[in-house]
């Protein structure tokens, strides 16, 4: 018994890797199959035992983050508790060639190998690596080849009018039909006419449809972004816009807004419609008249001089711009926090859920004349910041200079390479063994991995120092232009301007570019559109927390 146990245990403790479809039937047989193969594969052994057979439900190989089977496999393997790995071909392993040496290699450091059996590839011997490239290598090509005959397929089928997507409120996608949902009729057909013929704005509707209970799909609540979304789908009116998004790598297969980099495909009375055609162009028609100030679509966008840079001191949302038409002919322009603006004051929603906000509103007069009022006290100490902004300069200069160039690191990289190159050479002159090579080599390829890692990082270096010098550079710039400006220059105040945090105790928190400390003002406004005006009582510097 014990030299059976001792036996067993001097086996090579051997894992096998598969991809298996989504089909549960054809998971199960696919399954039993794979266990049978690398069974009958292992058997042929008498130093092998099966560990584990892991597997992932139909993925692209074309990523591995996404592989719960291969990680799992791939973290045993590093902590010890895998000697090989088998999977049939290098498609099945990854499609990726940089994911496939890049795991292929780790392994390989911990001692464990990798068996592709169709391919006969083993990473143990000498060559294996070589021969794994090349195969990676058109695997990946045949993945980038699949994915286009793949789009190419869909675009026919969208120009044919199959549907591509999930279910929306009002529709039910099956098949690639849309088919009417008569129970989310009323809730579309009441999101349009409060809208066009009540003349709401987005926020109210929101609010309205969650206090009658109704339900969004695929989100927790309603908002001004969901109730803008479907007065802008063209599928309540029975046409069918798709390719509205796209996919730029097929490596990673993440999505971007499709904004004219791809033909969209567009039919129009493709289904039956929710909204007749008369009260959809009204809609669009009313859409293109109000001011979009009020839709948070863009986040990073710069509409306004201070477009991001508002945030509430309650709950950390943005603020966002609410314009008014007043009956004078006047318009009236104030920042509302937008959990206030999309729910009202603060409450619990219906799932418990924290939501709203009693954080009130602030007049665009406010925020100007607060920037305006901590320009003017900066005036007196320019020439200071302006010295200590070069001091930064110098200092980050000097800092790029002591570090080791990339133009060092290239050039050692490349006599290393010349080196082994030059090992290679004299090993096969006879002049030296084939195992003086083996350790030459590995010693000049953990040279060359050092060294890799140094480019990279001092890439980043010089990357970053670059980018604050030229950061410091333009807010010298900018400060110099501050000695000439107005009230009202709100040019140059996006330029100046980090970001302004506003309390509801009429205080307001104003942070400057190139300002190593923000101000915290507390003001007083009154009078009301042309007569609007706002003191500053107090000012007191605060730390940068």
């Amino acid at each position: 018994m014990i030299n059976e146990a001792s036996h067993h245990y001097n086996k090579l403790r051997v894992a096998a890797y598969c991809r298996v479809s989504t089909d549960k039937d054809d998971q199960t047989n696919s399954l039993i199959s794979q266990r049978k193969y690398f069974a009958d594969y292992i058997t042929h052994h008498d130093d092998w035992v099966l560990k584990d057979v892991y597997y992932d439900e139909g993925i692209s190989g074309t990523q591995t983050k996404k592989r719960a089977g291969f990680n799992t496999m791939i973290e045993e393997a590093m902590q010890g508790g895998i000697d090989l790995i088998l999977t049939k071909e290098v498609c099945r392993f990854a499609r990726n060639t940089v994911d496939t040496l890049s795991y292929t290699r780790k392994l390989k450091d911990k001692g464990v190998g990798v068996i592709f059996t169709i391919d006969n590839i083993d990473t143990r011997v000498s060559d294996g690596e070589l021969r794994l490239t090349i195969m990676a290598s058109i695997a990946q090509e045949e993945s980038r080849k699949t994915s286009e005959r793949v789009k190419w397929g869909q675009k026919r089928r969208m120009e044919q009018g199959v549907v591509f997507g999930r279910d929306l409120i009002g529709y039910t996608v099956r098949n690639g039909e849309l088919t009417v949902n008569e129970e989310e009729v009323p809730i579309v057909c009441a999101i349009f006419h409060k809208y066009t013929n009540e003349g709401k704005g987005t926020h109210v509707i929101a609010r309205e449809l969650l206090e009658e209970g109704l339900r969004p799909k695929r989100v927790k609540v309603w908002s001004n972004t969901v109730i803008l979304k479907a007065l802008r789908n063209e599928k309540y009116v029975g046409d069918l816009c798709q390719k509205k998004t796209f996919t730029p790598n097929y490596l990673t297969h993440a999505k971007k807004y499709n904004r004219g980099n791809e033909e969209m495909v567009y039919l129009k009375d493709h289904h039956e419609p929710i909204i007749d055609r008369n009260l959809w162009n009204r809609t669009q028609d009313e859409l293109l008249r109000r001011s979009p100030a009020g839709d948070i679509k863009a986040k990073h966008s710069n509409r306004y001089w201070c477009s991001g840079k508002l945030y509430c001191g309650l709950c950390g949302q943005r603020y966002v711009s609410r314009i008014k038409k007043l009956k004078n002919g006047t318009t009236y322009k104030a920042w509302r926090c937008y959990a206030a603006a999309n729910h009202g004051t603060g409450k619990l929603s219906d799932t418990g859920e924290k939501i709203g906000c009693d954080n009130g509103s602030i007049n665009e007069r406010a925020l100007l004349t607060c920037v305006h009022y901590c320009i003017c006290q900066l005036q007196t100490n320019q020439k200071e910041l302006k010295k200590e902004v070069l001091q930064e300069i110098k200092e980050i200069k000097g800092i790029a200079v002591k570090k080791l160039t990339t133009k060092n690191i290239r050039e050692k990289l490349d006599n290393l390479n010349t080196k082994k190159r030059k090992a290679i050479d004299l090993m096969l002159d006879g002049l030296i063994s084939k195992a003086d090579l083996q350790e030459q080599t590995k010693w000049y390829d953990e040279q060359l991995e050092e060294l890799s890692v140094m480019l990279g990082n001092a890439e980043k270096e010089n990357k970053h120092h670059s980018k604050l010098i030229d950061v410091f550079e333009q807010n010298i710039t900018v400060l110099d232009e501050i000695m000439t400006f107005g009230e009202t220059n709100s040019s140059l105040y996006r330029e100046i301007l980090d970001k302004m945090v506003i309390y509801h105790d009429n205080t307001v928190e104003v942070w400057l570019k190139c300002v190593p400390f923000g101000m915290k003002l507390t003001i007083h406004s009154y009078g009301r559109n042309e007569d609007y005006t706002t003191d500053i009582d107090a000012m007191e510097i605060i730390d940068n927390p």
